[in-house]
């Protein structure tokens, strides 16, 4: 049976073409997100145009119950898994004060405890594999602080960090870890972040799904430690390294400011 790789956040954007990419390298799909609908025609496309085999399962995983259906659907499953790609994640754009509590711990509890919880429990899976790996999608703004995306990009650099520990823990074994920190990318993450007055400054600049996910397949099985695709995306993620944070804060909360 060939090796199967699950998708988190599957439905669209940067998930849906990542899968799509595995699937032209002959990977078999575990598909996960919130909409059924999505994931069945993504199943139906996978299965017709790459003769791969496409399963999914619709959770919530922002939540320790929709994390464990995942993994014991996994588990019942008991397909060959190599690829953990642990893409689903969301942002919110304003001020801490001013935003809702509740949505902003839902956020973190999708961006980095799902993270966490299934590289943890899938761990032992992925580990029968001669060869595994896991790709954790953070963003750009793992580099820096951005005001009026404080906990969002507090989380993506909680992924980065994370990644990057876990890859040199994990390094005499089977299972080899990548970070994937994408820029301004077209999925619409603006708009949902409600960033309505910057949707259209971010298009100037973005890439397409596609693009992203051909350089994070690339990059995860060159097994690269932090993978940015674009140039300006690399110069901006080594400029902040050069100045003081403060200026970068500044620069940060200008663009962002609501």
């Amino acid at each position: 049976m060939s090796d199967f790789a699950l998708v988190t956040g599957a439905s669209g954007g940067i998930g849906r073409s990542i899968a799509l990419t595995l699937a032209k390298r002959g990977y078999n799909l575990l598909l996960v997100s919130r909409s059924t609908t999505e994931l069945e025609l993504l199943a139906e496309t996978l299965k017709k145009d790459y003769s791969v085999q496409a399963v999914y399962y619709t959770a919530d995983l922002a939540g320790t119950k929709g994390i464990d259906e995942v993994v014991q659907w996994i588990k019942d499953l008991n397909y060959p898994l190599s690829i953990l790609v642990n893409n689903a994640g969301f942002g919110l754009w304003g001020k801490f004060a001013e935003l809702s509590l509740d949505t902003q711990l839902q956020m973190l509890r999708l961006n980095i405890d799902a993270v966490v919880s299934l590289s943890h429990q899938l761990l032992p899976l992925l580990s029968k594999q001669k060869q595994a790996y896991i790709l954790n999608v953070a963003s750009t703004a793992a580099y820096q602080a951005v005001p009026t995306l404080a906990l969002y990009s507090a989380s993506k650099a909680a992924v980065l960090s994370f990644s990057r520990a876990l890859r040199y823990e994990l390094r005499k074994g089977p299972v080899g870890v990548s970070c994937l920190c994408p820029g301004p990318t077209d999925t619409g993450f603006a708009k949902r972040a409600g960033m309505d007055k910057l949707a259209d400054l971010a298009e100037k600049f973005n890439m397409s799904p596609d693009e992203v996910a051909n350089v994070a397949v690339k990059g995860l099985f060159a097994k690269k430690a932090e993978i940015i695709p674009g140039t300006l995306n690399k110069l901006s993620a080594f400029a902040v390294r050069l100045v003081s944070k403060s200026f970068v804060e500044r620069i940060g909360g200008g663009l962002y400011e609501k």
